[in-house]
């Protein structure tokens, strides 16, 4: 082997070992091997069936996709479980002649978070997000889909940064 083969091995090899504890979606080390996630109940006012699926589904992808933790039914050392608490349609600006513009998807989340190997991370806490629309279209079909992906997508990161990014 050449001299500069063995110098980029040895790099190369400083550099990953290095990723045990520490990996590029800033998790750091999780001092854990499962995660479990229960179903989100739909529990707000307004209830738009399926949601709650889509969220639960969205929220272990997320983590699985970010982490190297197994994914159980029951006796995870990470639980995350809660309910939507929050689905709400509200206009937020008017035309000249007071008709709603524009109007916004709100959803919000309790979590209730359970570290079972460190307590000191456990929470219990209210995530939301909004989508904006035009006033004269449904929100229903693709439009609903969108709105939900672009909602959950934050309301999942976020979750995740809080429980195991520590931002």
């Amino acid at each position: 082997m050449s001299k500069t083969l063995k110098i980029f091995a040895l790099l190369l090899l400083f550099a990953t070992s290095g990723c045990k504890y520490y990996n590029f979606t800033g998790t750091g080390q999780i001092d854990a091997n499962t995660f479990q996630v229960n179903y989100f109940q739909n529990n707000a006012e307004l209830v738009e069936p399926g949601i709650e699926r889509t969220f639960t589904l969205q929220l272990q992808d997320i983590i699985q996709s970010q982490t190297n933790l197994n994914l159980v039914n029951q006796g995870g050392d990470l639980l995350y479980e809660g309910e939507i608490v929050e689905y709400r349609i509200t206009p937020m600006t008017a035309t000249a002649d007071q008709r709603a513009a524009q109007n916004r998807l709100t959803i919000g989340i309790m979590v209730r978070f359970t570290n079972q190997k460190k307590e000191d991370d456990n929470f219990e806490k209210r995530f939301s997000f909004y989508h904006d629309y035009p006033a004269n279209e449904q929100m229903t079909g693709s439009r609903l889909t969108t709105a939900l992906e672009e909602i959950y997508t934050r309301i999942t990161q976020d979750v995740f940064n809080e429980s195991l990014a520590k931002w």
